[in-house]
């Protein structure tokens, strides 16, 4: 799961842009939206999910269950390992 997560962190980094960011800046349970963590918006959220579909053949239609899943790279790794479809 350890490849999994900083794989997933350097398709956020590259999908987002995020300039100077390094897969290593990012904690696995730091939150991804909000003041506290990554400070992503809903702009990004439509990124995110773009990224799941793409690379993993994940299609997140409920918002409520994209919510949880988009929380941290720990729930995204774990959706990821647990629904992937290739």
């Amino acid at each position: 799961m350890e490849d999994l997560k900083v794989t997933l962190k350097q398709q956020i980094i590259d999908a987002l842009n995020l300039q100077g960011m390094k897969p290593e800046d990012i904690d696995d349970s730091a939150p991804l939206f909000g003041d506290a963590g990554l400070g992503l918006d809903s702009i990004d959220s439509l990124e995110l999910m773009v990224l799941l579909e793409r690379n993993y053949g994940i299609k997140l239609t409920d918002a409520s269950e994209g919510r949880n899943v988009l929380a941290n790279i720990q729930s995204m790794s774990e959706y990821i390992l647990a629904n992937r479809k290739f």
